[in-house]
């Protein structure tokens, strides 16, 4: 199991960046949105907390800043038909503190709102895990939008599919962009220039 990650950010594609440890070893890790827009600089020191993910035809590792967001990552996948793909989609449109609160809270119309769940798929992701997520440590009451997430809503209130604008805030935010005003207006020249 490779549970922690640390060594210098070599690379950032979309949402995967490149780890290079200190013994020379480069691991590919995907990461939640939120967790991207933390990120330093490429070339500064980075650690992470890691879940691999091991399938017939693939090894994977997701990557968080905060060991509270890698649990519930990790209890995300023990629902039955959710698999890594669809956590890290509930984790980067919602943030971890608002998909526990609509897990708990069970708020069906905002789980909806991740691309790829639909309503039945909220209804028994509630069903399946309400119960384990009422001792996870995350300060529900206060969550603030991170800036991905808010820009991500801002595109949608214009019009454009969730996908599209998770894509392009993604693509801002690889390139180095933090701030909400400019995530904005660089994702969407990025989707006027797919149009």
């Amino acid at each position: 199991m490779i549970a922690f990650v640390s060594g210098t950010l070599r690379e950032r594609h979309g949402d995967s960046v490149l780890i290079e440890t200190a013994g020379g070893v480069g691991y590919a890790v995907t990461l939640p949105l939120g967790v991207l827009e933390r990120l330093p600089a490429t070339g500064s020191k980075l650690s992470l907390y890691t879940e691999l993910v091991i399938r017939e035809d693939s090894w994977s590792l997701y990557g968080f800043d905060e060991v509270t967001e890698r649990t519930i990552f990790r209890q995300l996948l023990g629902a039955s038909g959710f698999g890594p793909k669809l956590a890290l989609a509930l984790l980067s449109t919602l943030g971890p503190a608002r998909a526990v609160r609509s897990i708990v809270q069970r708020d069906i119309a905002t789980l909806a709102t991740v691309p790829g769940i639909g309503r039945k798929k909220a209804e028994k992701l509630i069903v399946e895990l309400t119960d384990r997520f009422g001792d996870i440590p995350v300060d529900l009451p206060t969550a603030v939008p991170r800036p991905g997430e808010e820009a991500t809503q801002a595109l949608v209130r214009l019009g454009y599919p969730t996908p599209a604008a998770e894509e392009a805030v993604r693509a801002t935010l690889a390139a180095g962009v933090t701030d909400t005003a400019r995530l904005i207006r660089d994702a969407l020249q990025r989707l006027a220039t797919r149009a």
